[in-house]
């Protein structure tokens, strides 16, 4: 039966099994009784403070308990999770505190290398001119209370769900009303804030329960993603959807995350290609992970094929996926059964089935495109977002007849399955061709001592054209042989897809999101403009 609240999902989760554990996590185990009465509570809690239908709040947590707990309260409440990746600083902060108009911020005191108080420090009122309160999760201790109301320029409360009596009343919520705001990962603009109801997220839940297997007996899931991110929240919500245990460690930590996939034998994990190969890195075990049955994963930061494939030998079970913040997180995913090529390769067959619709189109005639054949992604899905928050001319640029347009470049195969490429702003037109610089990338890391490698089109006589960035091997950091390279990328390819200037760079310039952290093409094209404004080459012939 297909829920629209979270409440009637703990309410099937309750009738179920209620002792069953719900979050396994640093202090122990959260049953779903547990976890039920901590919502109920923080229901009455929230309300307290004034918090009600429509109101904005800012969640501002490490991966525990009371994520969900909060989410879940809010929207009983009416009211919405405007949510603060922990990884932003001062000027990101107050963004989406600006953005959102939230009139309360939920945080916590510090956690590790993780100070929030003295971020929110750094601000002063007129810079979130709507921010009105600061609700402290750890605050039931009078003294971190006082500490933070002493650097804050907002009054303090503590927020102490667990003390609260427990909310009696039915929830008559909105399933339609927004009840979430995420952020986009704002890699060449300010972050967007993307709306999304209890119903995009329950269905979506349910239908990713089914589609990857998380109800199947024994099954659990390893949180690794931020539940600030669509990527983290929406596994997360699918696990829990399912009746799947939920490891839920506060931050990403390599060598504890591999400790917990074999203490708890899970299951199941999504994440970037990093964490996969952060993981596979811990041990030198033949099959490091055995309880493993799917990892979902997606390519943020670099070419990824070979380390999957060793991934994939030593029994990880990598399958690619697709998904945005719009669209929500693991829309989609190659099918269990695929050959290992078409597995490895983001996109896939989408959770909706059917009640998905994907088209891809030429952006030049505006032509919908056969399988095959590369345009943008559009998607009309159960899923979809129902707009950019405070923004209407965004959300108006970002449809066409009711299908978001993703900016992603990709194609269909001739089964219907989605294949994800590249961002579209990175594709680029050389010589009249749209091509995907993933193209150029791999015949540059095939020259001996490339570790990795990234293409952008820069202004360059007139017209577009590609220059490469490699990562060298540590070896060859000072000796790389640059002509020897541009030689040999001249007999593998047509002369208009080889780089003008191939640089070389310790490491690539990431941009931070919460699903992942992703090479920014927009820094490398602006590093690629500098330097050819400040010296002047001899032109590649």
């Amino acid at each position: 039966m297909p829920y629209l609240r979270f409440s009637a999902l703990l309410q099937a989760r309750l009738a179920a099994d209620p002792q069953a554990p719900a979050f396994i996590h640093p202090d122990g185990v959260t049953t779903v009784a547990d976890f039920a009465d901590q919502v109920a509570r923080m229901v009455t809690a929230l309300r307290a403070q004034g918090i009600g239908p429509g109101d904005r709040a800012a969640v501002w947590l490490v991966n525990r308990v009371e994520w969900p707990v909060v989410l879940m309260a809010l929207a009983r409440l009416g009211a919405i999770a405007a949510a603060v990746n922990t990884r932003y600083r001062q000027e990101e902060v107050a963004h989406i505190l600006r953005t959102s108009g939230a009139r309360w911020l939920i945080t916590q005191c510090p956690h590790q290398r993780i100070d929030f108080l003295a971020t929110l420090a750094e601000l002063s009122p007129a810079q979130v001119p709507e921010l009105q309160q600061v609700l402290l999760l750890d605050g039931d201790l009078p003294a971190a209370e006082g500490a933070a109301q002493a650097r804050l320029g907002w009054p303090v409360a503590a927020l102490d769900g667990h003390q609260a009596p427990p909310a009696q009343e039915a929830d008559l919520s909105d399933p339609e009303a927004t009840v979430v705001l995420f952020s986009t990962s704002g890699t060449t603009k300010a972050p967007k804030l993307v709306m999304h109801p209890q119903r995009t997220l329950v269905d979506h839940a349910q239908r990713c329960a089914t589609a990857y297997r998380l109800d199947a007996p024994g099954a659990s899931l390893l949180t690794l993603l931020p539940l600030c991110g669509a990527f983290g929240l929406n596994s997360t919500l699918a696990a829990f959807a399912a009746g799947a245990p939920v490891v839920l460690p506060p931050m990403f930590e390599a060598q504890d995350a591999a400790a917990s996939l074999v203490r708890h034998a899970v299951t199941h994990c999504f994440g970037s290609d990093e964490m996969v190969r952060r993981l596979a890195e811990t041990s030198e075990a033949p099959q490091p992970f055995p309880s493993l049955r799917f990892f979902g994963f997606g390519a943020f930061t670099s070419q990824f094929d070979a380390i999957a494939r060793d991934c994939c030998q030593r029994g990880i079970p990598l399958h690619g996926l697709y998904g945005s913040s719009e669209v929500l997180a693991i829309f989609s995913a190659q099918a269990f059964g695929a050959p290992l090529d078409q597995r490895l390769e983001g996109g896939g067959v989408p959770v909706a089935g059917a009640q998905a619709q994907i088209h891809i189109r030429d952006e030049a005639t505006g032509e919908r495109l056969p399988p095959g054949r590369s345009g943008q992604i559009e998607i009309l899905a159960p899923s979809l977002f129902t707009g950019y928050f405070g923004n209407p001319q965004a959300t108006t640029d970002a449809m066409a007849d009711g299908y978001f347009k993703t900016g992603d470049l990709g194609h269909l195969r001739p089964d219907g399955s989605l294949v994800f490429e590249t961002r579209l702003g990175d594709a680029v037109r050389l010589g009249g061709n749209l091509v995907n610089p993933l193209e150029i990338e791999d015949v540059v890391q095939r020259y001996p001592g490339v570790r990795e490698a990234q293409v952008v089109a820069v202004p360059l006589q007139g017209q577009d054209r590609p220059v490469a960035f490699v990562v060298p091997e540590a070896a060859e950091m000072h000796a790389l042989d640059i002509p020897g390279l541009i030689a040999h990328l001249r007999r593998a390819m047509a002369n208009y897809k080889v780089p003008q200037r191939v640089w070389v760079l310790s490491a690539f310039p990431l941009t931070q999101g919460a699903n992942g952290n992703k090479i920014s093409r927009a820094q490398l094209r602006q590093m690629a403009q500098d330097r050819l404004r400040a010296e002047t080459p001899v032109e590649l012939s």
